[in-house]
């Protein structure tokens, strides 16, 4: 039987005040392009996680919650150990007031990005339909 995981996280979107357009902020960890997540700890709930996980990941503190959206994602893979870990990861989704970021250590780089480039830029399918959600949830008429 595997052993269960959870984590949080936020898919993060910024509007420049001169009405430029929409950007989402995606974090290069090496290996791969994602969104600022991580483990629930024990104690918290899943949004208390995601907020946590984005202040240590990226220094943003204030994440304006958008309502109504949240999304999970599933996927089984071996830890060093060789046992199966089923992992369930909920995202939320939020709105910076600036894309100031302050990058930690297990990053190597981070982007602002179009919806279409941060589409092309993110690593997994999943990542890649987060995205899209997120983008119809914020703007549900140009769907």
């Amino acid at each position: 039987m595997a052993r269960q995981e959870r984590s949080a996280g936020f898919v993060l979107s910024y509007r420049p005040p001169d009405g430029g357009s929409e950007q989402y902020l995606l974090l290069d960890y090496g290996k791969h392009w994602d969104f600022p997540k991580g483990h629930v700890e024990k104690g918290e709930d899943d949004e208390a996680a995601a907020r946590r996980e984005v202040r240590e990941e990226t220094g943003i503190e204030d994440v304006r919650l958008v309502p109504g959206f949240h999304h999970e994602i599933e996927y089984f893979f071996r830890d060093r150990r060789r046992n199966l870990i089923r992992k369930v990861v909920v995202f939320f989704l939020g709105e910076l007031s600036s894309p100031k970021v302050t990058l930690s250590e297990e990053h190597v780089g981070y982007a602002f990005l179009s919806i279409s480039s941060a589409v092309n830029r993110v690593t997994y399918a999943t990542a890649k339909e987060l995205l899209r959600l997120a983008a119809a949830h914020l703007h549900p008429s140009q769907t």
